[in-house]
């Protein structure tokens, strides 16, 4: 047992039970991700999509999903964002940079982009560690581009499906057209490339006055707010704050 200065017995005694629920969590969540990985192979994907996004030269280039898949890497993991935004977001849009030009419909998701923006400064080490990422928007390549020029992003590579039916085929798109979030991850095999998991937990009901965290254990800003006295709070994501136009 450890202890900090000036604590009081109250406050060790709690902790302590308080570790005893957190040690819970980790072996809960150690075999989450022994199921995840036991889980049996998953549908083939029904074809090589192909998305508009930038080749080896940096110039505009139509690159198929197998593609994405650099050599001796068979996993890839997307994240699909909301490019465009809701319908329904009512948060402000970007005042600044290239994105300002978009008109509010076709501006991205403050929530997304702010994920994004947690994500671009891990990819690196990810595709040292032998994995592969990328972010697909459903909105104009140049679009996603000057997204990631406003947001200083270096290391993702962003790719446009406005010419494909992924998202609507992988459930990041809604029957109304509607964007929405997901994370999914895909394998390639002798077969071919095949569905591994989605974050389907942000589909499935949440109880009373809990967050939906779908992917909750790779969301670093919301869960540094858990580790505080406040914990979460009644506030989200914006794509600016005073006047800065995005971080």
């Amino acid at each position: 047992m450890i202890t900090f200065p000036n604590e009081s017995q109250e406050y060790r005694a709690a902790r302590e039970k308080l570790l005893q629920k957190e040690i819970e969590l980790r072996r809960a969540m150690e075999d989450v991700a022994v199921a995840r990985r036991a889980l049996p192979k998953g549908g083939l994907v029904p074809q090589d999509y192909v998305f508009d996004g930038l080749g080896p030269n940096g110039k505009p280039a139509r690159i198929k999903l197998s593609e994405l898949f650099a050599p001796g890497k068979d996993s890839l993991i997307v994240y699909s964002m909301m490019f465009p935004r809701h319908p329904q977001e009512k948060r402000d849009v970007a005042t600044g940079g290239e994105t300002a030009k978009l008109t509010r419909k076709d501006q991205p998701c403050p929530s997304c982009t702010a994920l994004l923006d947690q994500f671009d400064g891990a990819v690196g080490h990810l595709e040292a560690a032998g994995f592969n990422f990328a972010v697909v928007g459903k909105t104009a390549l140049d679009n996603m581009i000057a997204l990631g020029r406003d947001r200083g992003w270096v290391n993702m590579r962003l790719l446009s499906s406005v010419s494909n039916s992924f998202k609507r085929d992988y459930h990041a798109e809604a029957e109304d057209g509607a964007q929405l979030p997901l994370l999914s991850v895909f394998c390639r095999d002798a077969d071919g490339i095949r569905h591994f998991w989605s974050s389907e937990l942000g589909f499935a009901p949440s109880e009373p006055g809990q967050d939906p965290r779908a992917i909750g254990t790779c969301e670093i800003l919301w869960n540094l707010m858990d580790f505080t006295p406040e914990g979460r709070p009644d506030w989200h994501e914006q794509l600016q704050y005073g006047e800065a136009c995005c971080h």
